[in-house]
């Protein structure tokens, strides 16, 4: 009954704000990309660096006000597309997304760090990966919302786009308990190794969010 009475009203959709929630995660990686770069461009925090932080807070802001007008805003049970905990939940796990990012580029810049060349590369490529794992959540929640929206039927196509999302996070797993390790065994100073790591974990609990984010959009759709 949910579908086809709340195709009338999509463009009124609760869920329709996650995209424009989601577009503030997109921009808060790109800042942490550009920081990294930064980084190992040079031998530390780069003239710039202060700026990107002064960036990220405004854009976490933002989209902590975008969250609070679409849980402000939400409509009665009665028309809401999907349950309003799933709804709420998955709210919750896309922001935790953004904070996890501000709280990474926040770790990057606690202290001046020279990253040695070893690690320069498997870093930017971590972080690549995890660029594009969040990209992966772009086209999940899109379908997602086609689909409770009535615009689509493609309820595979759904799940071929969660499956992406887990297989990148494991992917990421994997390569993250290597670089770990090795920045362990390094002969860095244990605080330098500390913060590099703490650094290191935002950005998997960031991938670990996104992957929440893509369980909750299948719980969505579940028959």
């Amino acid at each position: 009954m949910r579908l086809p009475f709340f195709g009338l009203l999509s463009s009124k959709s609760p869920m329709n704000g996650l995209i424009e929630h989601y577009d503030k995660i997109s921009e808060g990686v790109n800042i942490i990309q550009d920081a990294q770069e930064c980084y190992v461009s040079g031998s530390g925090i780069c003239r710039e660096f202060k700026e990107l932080l002064r960036e990220i807070d405004a854009i976490e802001a933002h989209a902590d006000q975008i969250k609070r007008n679409i849980r402000n805003h939400l409509p009665k049970g009665l028309i809401m597309p999907v349950d309003k905990t799933l709804f709420l939940n998955y709210t919750r796990g896309q922001d935790n997304i953004l904070d996890e990012a501000q709280n990474a580029l926040h770790w990057l810049g606690m202290h001046n760090v020279y990253i040695p060349e070893q690690f320069q590369r498997p870093m930017m490529d971590l972080l690549e990966d995890v660029s594009e794992a969040t990209q992966f959540l772009e086209p999940a929640l899109k379908s997602t919302i086609g689909l409770v929206h009535g615009e689509h039927l493609d309820r595979e196509g759904c799940k071929m786009k969660y499956r992406k999302i887990r297989v990148k996070r494991d992917e990421i797993s994997r390569n993250k308990r290597n670089l770990l390790s090795d920045i362990y065994n390094s002969e860095m100073d244990f605080k330098d190794i500390y913060q590099l790591i703490s650094f290191i974990g935002c950005l998997s609990d960031m991938v670990k969010n996104c992957e929440f984010c893509s369980d909750t959009l299948r719980a969505m759709i579940a028959r």
